[in-house]
C-alpha cells in the first residue's frame, strides 16, 4: 500500500492561507475521489477540499481552527499501489536532472526552508495562538509578545486578526504623538483603552434576551462595509425606468427560453446585460482608486450581490460581462447564484469585480442606498418592479395608462466620480431598459 499526501490547494492569487473549520471525514474512513474531506475558510470565501484519489484516511495533520498555508499537507491517505514503485519512479525522474537543475533545486529548497521558518505560527508567552500574518506584522512594527497578549481579538475564540493588530499599531502611534513618552515600556503605556471598551462582553437586561455571536463571514462583511464608508465619499442618484417592454417580452419569451436552453430567464441577466453596455459607454465608471492613482479597468467584471440562506452576503463576479450574449449571461447568473446558495463558490469567482449590482427589489424595496464594494467606485441597486399609473405621451395627446416601472439607485464615490458622470451613467441604464426591443430574437 502507498501513501498519498493531500495538500491545501491554491485558491486564488491573493489567498495564501486558510483556516480549517471542520473535518468531514474521520481517520479510518474510506474516501472516494472528489469526496470532500474538510471545510476551510479564507478571508474571501468558505469552501471544501476534495480528495484527489480513492483511499483510506489514516492521518489528519491539523486540527479545527488551525491556520494552514497553501501547499501544506493537511491529510494522508492510504491508497492502492506499491510505495517502493512510487519512490523508484521519483528517483528515476531525479536522475534525469542535470547538475545545473540540481543546484537550482537545492537553492529553491533552501528558500522554502527559510520561508517556512519565517511563517510558522507562534504562541505568545501566554500560549496564545497568532497567525503567520499577525506575527509578521508584529515583528515588522516591533510589537512585543506582552503587547500582543494585551490586544483584544475579534476573531474566533478571541483570536487576534490583521485588523486588530493594525488598529493597535495606529492607536499606539496616535498616543505617542499626543504625549511625551519616557523610557518606560512605550508599548505598555499605549494600550488601546477605547478598543477594550468597545469589545466589552454584551450585556443583557434580563433572562429573556439572547446573545448571538456574529458568524465569521458576518464579521468580514461588517468590517468591509465600515471600511468602505470611511474611505469613499458616498453620493446617490435615483432615476425611474419604465420596463413595460421588458416585462412583456420576458413573459412571452421565458417558456421557449427554458425549453430550448434549459435555463430560467429572470430579469437579472437582462439588467446585467444593459449595465455592461452602459459601462462600456462610460468607462470612467469602470475604475478603481488606489491612493492617488486612478486605475482604468480594461475588462468589465460585474459583481452580483447575492443573499445567503444564513442572512450573510456574498458577491460572485461575472467576468467580461460585456462579451456575453443574453443566453451566456443567463447561464452565468443562474450558475453563480445557485452555487452561492450552496456555498460552493471558488475564491477566484468572487474576486476581480469592477462594478457591483444588487437587487434590493427581490425583498420588496423600491430603492436603496447601497454601500460601494471597495476598491470599486460605484454600485447600482435595482428596485422592485411595480404596476403604476403613468402619463403616456402620444401624437394624439397624453393619457393615463398602467405601466411597469422601477427605481434605479446609483451610489458612487464622489472623490473620483462627479454628479454629472454618476447621473449620466444611470440615465444610460434607464435609456437602454426603456428602448428594449419587444421583437428581439434570442
Amino acid at each position: 500500500m502507498a501513501k498519498f499526501e493531500l495538500k491545501l490547494p491554491k485558491m486564488g492569487e491573493s489567498v495564501a492561507e486558510a483556516t480549517i473549520t471542520s473535518w468531514l471525514k474521520e481517520v479510518g474512513d474510506t474516501i472516494d475521489m472528489d469526496d470532500p474531506v474538510l471545510e476551510i475558510a479564507t478571508d474571501k470565501v468558505d469552501s471544501e477540499v476534495p480528495s484527489e484519489v480513492d483511499g483510506v484516511l489514516i492521518e489528519r495533520c491539523f486540527n479545527v481552527d488551525d491556520v494552514v498555508q497553501v501547499g501544506e499537507v493537511v491529510a494522508i491517505l492510504e491508497i492502492d499501489g506499491d510505495e517502493s514503485e512510487t519512490e523508484s519512479a521519483v528517483s528515476a525522474e531525479d536522475e534525469k536532472l542535470t547538475e545545473d537543475e540540481q543546484k537550482a533545486v537545492e537553492q529553491v529548497e533552501q528558500t522554502i526552508a527559510i520561508v517556512k521558518d519565517a511563517v510558522q505560527p507562534v504562541l505568545s508567552s501566554g500560549d496564545r495562538f497568532y497567525s503567520p500574518l499577525v506575527k509578521n506584522i508584529a515583528k515588522a512594527e516591533g510589537v512585543s509578545p506582552e503587547a500582543l497578549d494585551a490586544i483584544v481579538g475579534t476573531g474566533k475564540d478571541g483570536r487576534v486578526t490583521k485588523n486588530d493588530i493594525l488598529d493597535y499599531i495606529q492607536n499606539n502611534d496616535n498616543n505617542q504623538n499626543k504625549a511625551v513618552v519616557k523610557e518606560e515600556q512605550p508599548v505598555v503605556e499605549s494600550k488601546p483603552v477605547e478598543k477594550v471598551k468597545t469589545e466589552a462582553p454584551a450585556q443583557i437586561s434580563n433572562g429573556e434576551d439572547e446573545i448571538i455571536e456574529m458568524t465569521r463571514m458576518g464579521k468580514l462583511v461588517a468590517n468591509h462595509m465600515v471600511d468602505s464608508l470611511q474611505k469613499s465619499a458616498h453620493v446617490q442618484s435615483f432615476i425611474e425606468a419604465d420596463v413595460t417592454n421588458i416585462w412583456n417580452w420576458r413573459k412571452k419569451a421565458k417558456a421557449s427560453f427554458l425549453k430550448r436552453d434549459g435555463e430560467n430567464l429572470t430579469f437579472t441577466p437582462i439588467f446585467m446585460e444593459v449595465i455592461a453596455k452602459s459601462l462600456r459607454d462610460y468607462p470612467m465608471m469602470n475604475i478603481s482608486l488606489q491612493g492617488e492613482s486612478i486605475i482604468k479597468k480594461k475588462n468589465i467584471n460585474l459583481g452580483m450581490a447575492a443573499a445567503l440562506p444564513d442572512g450573510n452576503l456574498i458577491v460572485p463576479v461575472i467576468k467580461n460581462a460585456d462579451q456575453l450574449n443574453l443566453v451566456g449571461m443567463t447561464k452565468q447568473v443562474n450558475d453563480l447564484a445557485q452555487r452561492a446558495r450552496m456555498n460552493k463558490l471558488k475564491p477566484d469567482e468572487i474576486q476581480g469585480g469592477t462594478y457591483t449590482v444588487t437587487n434590493v427589489g427581490s425583498f420588496g424595496s423600491i430603492m436603496g442606498t447601497p454601500i460601494i464594494n471597495q476598491p470599486q467606485v460605484g454600485i447600482l441597486a435595482l428596485g422592485a418592479i411595480r404596476k403604476v399609473p403613468a402619463v403616456i405621451e402620444t401624437p394624439e395627446g397624453d393619457f393615463i395608462g398602467i405601466r411597469y416601472k422601477m427605481f434605479l439607485s446609483h451610489s458612487y464615490d464622489h472623490r473620483v466620480v462627479n454628479g454629472a458622470l454618476g447621473g449620466m451613467f444611470v440615465k444610460a441604464v434607464k435609456d437602454y431598459l426603456e428602448a428594449w426591443d419587444v421583437n428581439r430574437e434570442i
